[in-house]
């Protein structure tokens, strides 16, 4: 394991703790004590953890990663957004290949999944430098134009890559949900999705509470029964309706149901 790897692996644990002692991490990933002060160390210096006596704590307010512009732009709903995450990536079994499009709850799922063996096809460029990195995937890049706010390669190119592609599950998010589905905010981000929703067995939409009732430029699609809507709180009674009428799934984080 690189040292890369290790910290990657203590972050998460520790956001998902949001306390652990020396002892508890070292026990939990085989490692020395000096091992683990040092990991602490580097965290604390990247702002994800303050250092107590004896162990460490998150620090609440940090956003998921401050690396890519596309999540520090975006402060909210971080907990919810890594509570999705983990569901989502409890999910996803080792040896299963999944499409991960961009976005920052996307990229909350793609931390959780660094660590399991898996194949990767993604548009997205901060997604593949976190497992070129840190994880140990087979992981195939799309073409395509940049769009820069987001990190994500769009447009023909990108396009005929999904269409030759397949996958067990595709992980998408959105920029709003309505009843009449979800939707997105660039056409050509919209034309990227529905090409991975054809290339997927099954697709994953995870969507914090903030995109309740929003609608953007173009719907993305309309309910399907392959489609699992992942969430931290239960839509509007119209949603839900629209969803179940569909066959699709609606799942609820914990302490949501």
């Amino acid at each position: 394991m690189t040292n890369r790897q290790r910290l990657h692996l203590i972050e998460v644990y520790l956001r998902d703790h949001r306390y652990a002692d020396l002892h508890t991490l070292a026990a939990r990933f085989t490692i020395s004590l000096s091992t683990v002060r040092r990991a602490l160390d580097e965290l604390e210096e990247k702002g994800v953890v303050r250092r107590h006596h004896g162990g460490a704590s998150l620090v609440e307010t940090d956003v998921l990663t401050q690396e890519h512009d596309f999540t520090a732009r975006d402060l909210h709903h971080t907990a919810e957004k890594f509570a999705i995450a983990r569901l989502v990536a409890g999910q996803v079994r080792p040896g299963m290949s999944v499409i991960l499009d961009g976005g920052s709850t996307t990229y909350a799922v793609a931390r959780l999944l660094a660590a399991k063996r898996l194949q990767v096809i993604t548009n997205s460029l901060p997604i593949a430098g976190l497992f070129s990195e840190i994880g140990g995937q087979e992981t195939i890049v799309t073409g395509g134009s940049i769009y820069g706010r987001l990190g994500v390669l769009v447009g023909p190119l990108c396009e005929q890559s999904f269409e030759q592609s397949h996958a067990d599950v595709a992980i998408l998010g959105g920029a709003g949900i309505t009843a009449a589905g979800v939707w997105n905010f660039n056409a050509l981000i919209v034309a990227a999705q529905r090409r991975m929703i054809a290339a997927a067995d099954r697709t994953i939409f995870v969507l914090d509470n903030s995109k309740f009732g929003r609608m953007a430029l173009s719907l993305t699609t309309g309910f399907d029964a392959r489609f699992t809507i992942v969430t931290d709180t239960k839509p509007a009674p119209e949603v839900t309706r629209a969803i179940h009428a569909a066959g699709a799934k609606l799942t609820l984080t914990e302490g949501n149901r």
